[in-house]
């Protein structure tokens, strides 16, 4: 138990120093947040929902500085479910019946580590080089010289506000650094599991891919991040057939999860680089976490340029 409060304390000071961590590390990580220091013997005595999701309001504004907003509370089973508002995402939480512990994830017992859970590799420490293996990425989409002498690894979730800010930073890096042929970007999906259009959003993608190579997945990865707002099963057929897709195939992929095995499979190898929140970047294996500015993108691919 004092191992998972040392880390709550580490996570808690970075989320003062970086608030928009309660979007990225605290959504994407389990953990366990003490809200009260004092644990009493005996049973469970349950307290009030609004009295619980007022808590948690109250801890999380305290460490991030506010705007976090409760949503809604509910009892499901032996735990409350609260969910809350922070920069424009929904965060699905669960609390103790007594109010005394917060679980921002639920992870089955069944011996997997999930993407993100205790049970998986720690975080890597941020801007710490990792090996990449090229057996993982192999795959996966890129865009860009396959001979570039700088490889952005990129573990993205569609759901993912951040994850949009990104895109749209990424935008100045593919006129900068892409097209001129120093980069290449290799993107890889890591959906979180409280967002219930990622993963198979993840999938639409590939879907399109098998038709239309890589110039038509990047159509559709586009297509998606700029309708972010709208992700559902039937616009995703819809946007597959706009982006020049054959609409029968495409239903027949998406509707028989073909490529859900392979959205997992990046899932996990980016829990095993230490991956916890979206978006996530490596650059030529260098770590760099979060909807970071281009400045803190050009430091780092300017360092490996030199």
């Amino acid at each position: 138990m004092e191992a998972v409060v040392h880390k709550e304390r580490g996570l808690v000071a970075e989320m003062r120093a970086n608030p928009w961590m309660l979007s990225t590390v605290v959504l994407g990580v389990l953990f366990l947040i003490v809200l009260f220091a004092n644990t009493s013997g005996g049973g469970v005595s349950a307290v009030s929902s609004q009295k619980v999701g007022q808590d948690v309001v109250d801890y999380l504004n305290g460490q991030t500085g506010g705007g976090v907003v409760l949503s809604s509370v509910k009892r499901e089973g032996d735990l409350y479910k609260v969910t809350v508002t922070y920069q424009g995402d929904t965060v699905p939480l669960y609390a103790t019946l007594d109010g005394k512990n917060l679980v921002p994830q639920i992870t089955p017992l069944d011996g997997a580590a999930q993407p993100g859970s205790i049970g998986g590799q720690q975080p890597a420490t941020p801007n710490s080089p990792v090996t990449i293996d090229a057996d993982k990425i192999a795959n996966a989409p890129v865009k860009g010289n396959a001979n570039a002498p700088v490889t952005i690894v990129e573990f993205s979730d569609y759901q993912c506000p951040f994850c949009e800010r990104a895109y749209q930073t990424l935008k100045q890096i593919d006129t900068e650094y892409i097209k001129t042929g120093k980069v290449k970007l290799v993107y890889m999906d890591f959906p979180l599991n409280f967002h219930e259009q990622a993963q198979k959003a993840a999938e639409s993608v590939r879907c399109v891919r098998k038709q239309k190579g890589d110039e038509g997945y990047w159509k559709m990865h586009d297509k998606l991040f700029e309708n972010q707002a709208s992700l559902s099963e039937a616009n995703f057929k819809q946007w597959a057939r706009d982006v020049g897709a054959n609409g029968a195939q495409f239903d027949a992929c998406l509707d028989s999860d073909e490529f859900a095995d392979e959205v997992q499979a990046d899932a996990a190898y980016g829990a095993q680089l230490g991956v916890s929140g979206t978006p996530a970047f490596f650059i030529n294996g260098v770590g760099l976490e979060g909807a970071q500015p281009f400045a803190s993108f050009k430091q780092v691919i300017d360092a490996q340029l030199a």
